[in-house]
């Protein structure tokens, strides 16, 4: 007890001599136990002086023949690495000499101090695995931090796939060890290794597979919650094992069971859909609602993989909408039909009929305004918009002020964009002129005289749609901001004087990377409402205003290192004759400022694009990102391809800490940032069909090429695909980028939009010729002759 209460008060050693002379007493004690508490107290309170005076007896205790005492050494060698790291990478020999201790801890804690004093030196850490994979590490403890440094160490080798990767039968080996930890952690290793293929992942899921019939519930988890991940990347991989996981789904644990079921849902094929949809029926009233959240994000990707099933998936969905639960919950399913409804155009009318009944009886304000705002949009484009008037002006009369004034707004749209229904909403407008919210009130008399005031069939003039329910070109937070500002005066408001530049929010007020916004509060999943969003930030940039109608946004590419002074990643935007550079730039240094930020871009090695001006950013303070940008000019319609080498270039100004002011005069830097490189996908949309037969037949074959190409050596028919998939840049249809297991052969079927709005649709077979050629026939069909040529060029040269 005195022990623990010294360690805990963690006093100085100036400051309690005799505790430190007593501590010291304790070291050479004959007691084992005091000796080893004395060591853990006295490295907690030492400072460097009292360190070098004790470091003999420390040396002697990490060999000593008591494993309490040679442990003891070890942790407080772990600790003081921290504080004084010179003096314990002196002890590198007596650690390396209690690596080899008979004791399982003393060897645990041994290798993870050895590790650590060589953590900075990747050939010192390459060696140190290279020795103890060979057989000397006994404890089941210290083999698992050996599988973790050796997974380390194959991640920064960077071996390819052609070659054999290092250690990787060290890893197939511990999967016969007799620990389960070791057998788990080495499973776990295999599945995490970058670009493993089905060969590899073999044993590792032969393993995991009998954890699944396992008594241990814990065993039985961390099979299943690694399965879970494989099947996001090898779904193909982790089928065998779904007889295992169904008879999960019953499992009393219900973590156990909600992995189950969303691996299937991963994993499962379009014949077995309906069978999984009628046991999760079953299984979702007895789990609470966070499980529930992600069984349905699990169904709306395989309803996303399987478009010609959304009939009972969008069923489901909406038994289970009307059923009790929580507002996140609820808005997850909400957002999934939303989804299914954007991204599958069969769907539209089942799914917004499903929002309509629920809002009949929903509870959350938040989410009746969402689906009525996104009925206003999609309703007036169906086949009959009169059948859903119904449910929207039932709102009017039986919900509070928030959505009464959002379903007011949701009627007006209606009337303005579908001019036979005008009469019929002109007049449930007027019944809202008496209503008791002024909001309600206001909305109501706005639509009423600006659509046209006596109701009467015609069409509705189109700056007033645009004036009533069109996008502002400006950002909201900027407007928001300039109306606080602005003081009452003779002169009004002049909304010209809101700047259109956006401005960056702080990091610290970013969301989380690791969920990306879906569904009614975010915009939608689908490329081309991502281009709307960028394309709101470019029209608010004057010197892009005659570029036309932007196409397409890549993804962020990182130009530079994590944890680097500077942070920048680039977006592509392709224009028909234009691609726009746009650069996203942080400064993580807290006492810089940056300004006249640009990137000077080399483009000698992309003949036919030619720079026309760059944007720079004005001043970029410390976690507050900007943009820059670099636009090109290129042949219309031609897709240009090339490498861009790009140097970040400012001015630094210091920054004094404690009162904010920078200094007058500043030094002109550069900082040299990865390549970027233009591609042919990037003049490809991925837009998906949910029939794709029909879609093929409807094209005609007026404008169809046929080619066969030989892929050469590769690794695995499904390698080939996916190299395929991502050269084209196309949207696979009906789940055939999954390849079967040990397949010789496998059709793809792909869809896209190409640069200029054309349609494309691709065909293609693989077949698997000698050991690992592989041979491939390309069917491409279109709307123009030229876009077919052109997607059999791309595949001859890449």
């Amino acid at each position: 007890m005195v022990y623990l209460m010294i360690k805990e008060l963690s006093p100085s050693a100036d400051e309690v001599i005799i505790v430190t002379s007593s501590l010291m007493k304790d070291m050479n004690s004959k007691t084992d136990m005091y000796r080893a508490n004395a060591i853990r107290v006295l490295c907690r309170i030492t400072d460097g002086t009292l360190l070098t005076q004790i470091e003999r007896y420390l040396k002697q205790a990490i060999v000593d023949k008591n494993p309490v005492v040679a442990s003891a050494a070890l942790v407080s060698g772990i600790h003081l690495l921290q504080t004084n790291p010179e003096i314990v990478k002196r002890w590198s020999n007596e650690v390396q000499e209690a690596v080899q201790s008979r004791a399982a801890l003393v060897q645990f804690h041994a290798l993870a101090l050895l590790h650590q004093i060589r953590q900075n030196d990747r050939l010192a850490v390459s060696k140190l695995v290279t020795s103890l994979t060979r057989g000397t590490v006994r404890s089941p403890l210290a083999q698992c931090l050996l599988i973790r440094y050796t997974s380390q160490v194959i991640r920064e080798s960077g071996s390819t796939q052609t070659g054999d990767r290092p250690f990787y039968d060290f890893l197939e080996g511990c999967l016969r060890h007799k620990a389960e930890m070791v057998i788990f952690e080495a499973a776990r290793a295999i599945t995490e290794l970058n670009g493993v293929t089905s060969r590899e992942l073999t044993p590792a899921i032969t393993v995991l597979q009998l954890f699944l019939s396992s008594s241990k519930p814990v065993l039985r988890f961390a099979a299943v919650r690694t399965l879970n991940k494989v099947a996001m990347t090898h779904p193909m991989a982790v089928t065998n094992c779904n007889i295992d996981m169904e008879s999960l789904i019953s499992d009393q644990n219900r973590s156990i069971a909600t992995l189950a079921i969303t691996t299937l849902l991963k994993t499962g094929n379009e014949s077995s859909v309906d069978r999984l949809m009628k046991q999760i029926t079953n299984f979702m009233s007895d789990i609470a609602d966070e499980f529930k959240i992600v069984v349905v994000e699990a169904i709306r990707s395989l309803c996303l993989k399987f478009p010609l099933k959304y009939r009972s998936l969008m069923n489901f969905l909406s038994n289970i909408l009307r059923e009790e639960g929580g507002f996140e919950y609820k808005k997850a399913i909400v957002d999934s039909i939303v989804i299914l409804i954007r991204d599958i155009p069969d769907a539209k009318e089942s799914g917004l009929l499903h929002l309509c009944e629920f809002i009949e009886d929903c509870e959350f304000t938040y989410l009746s305004t969402q689906i009525l705002h996104f009925l206003g949009i999609e309703g007036p484009k169906t086949s009959d918009p009169s059948k859903y008037i119904r449910y929207i002006y039932n709102r009017v009369h039986l919900e509070n002020a928030t959505v009464r004034a959002s379903a007011v707004s949701t009627l007006a749209k209606f009337g303005a964009l579908v001019d036979s229904l005008k009469p019929r909403i002109f007049v449930l407008l007027r019944r809202c002129l008496f209503d008791s919210d002024d909001e309600v009130r206001d909305r109501a008399t706005l639509y009423i005289n600006t659509l046209g005031g006596d109701g009467s069939v015609v069409e509705t003039d189109k700056d007033v749609k645009d004036f009533l329910f069109g996008s502002l070109d400006l950002p909201l937070v900027n407007l928001e901001t300039s109306l606080k500002t602005y003081e009452p005066s003779e002169e009004p408001f002049d909304i010209n004087s809101v700047p259109k530049e956006i401005k960056s929010q702080p990091l610290a007020e970013k969301k989380a990377p690791g969920k990306k916004p879906t569904g009614l509060g975010a915009p939608p999943a689908a490329p081309i409402s991502t281009v709307d969003a960028y394309e709101k930030l470019l029209s608010s940039i004057p010197e892009f205003a005659n570029f036309g109608k932007l196409f397409k946004s890549s993804a962020p590419v990182e130009l530079t290192e994590a944890e680097t002074e500077y942070s920048v990643n680039a977006v592509k935007h392709i224009f028909d004759s234009n691609v726009v550079f746009q650069y996203n730039c942080t400064n993580t240094i807290p006492d810089q400022l940056l300004e006249n930020v640009t990137v000077i871009v080399d483009s000698s090695e992309a003949e036919e694009l030619a720079e026309v001006l760059s944007k720079p950013i004005r001043s970029l303070p410390y976690d507050t990102p900007g943009q820059t940008f670099v636009a090109f000019e290129k042949p219309e319609g031609v897709p240009a391809v090339g490498k861009f080498s790009n140097m970040l270039k400012f001015i630094v100004k210091e920054v004094d800490p404690t009162t904010g002011e920078t200094e007058d005069d500043g030094v002109e830097d550069e900082y040299q940032l990865e390549d970027l490189e233009v591609v042919a996908a990037d003049y490809m949309l991925k837009v998906g069909v949910s029939n794709f037969r029909n879609a093929w037949e409807s094209m005609g074959d007026d404008f169809e090429r046929v080619d066969e190409y030989g892929l050469g050596p590769r690794e695995s028919l499904a390698e080939a695909v996916s190299a395929v998939i991502n050269l084209l840049g196309m949207q696979p249809c009906e789940g055939t980028e999954a390849v079967p297991n040990n397949s010789r052969s496998h059709t793809c079927l792909l869809s896209g939009v190409y640069i200029g709005n054309v349609r494309v649709l691709a065909r293609i077979s693989f077949g698997v010729d000698g050991p690992k050629d592989v041979a491939m026939k390309l069917a491409v069909r279109s709307e123009d002759e030229g876009v077919s040529d052109a997607i059999h060029e791309i595949v001859a040269s890449g």
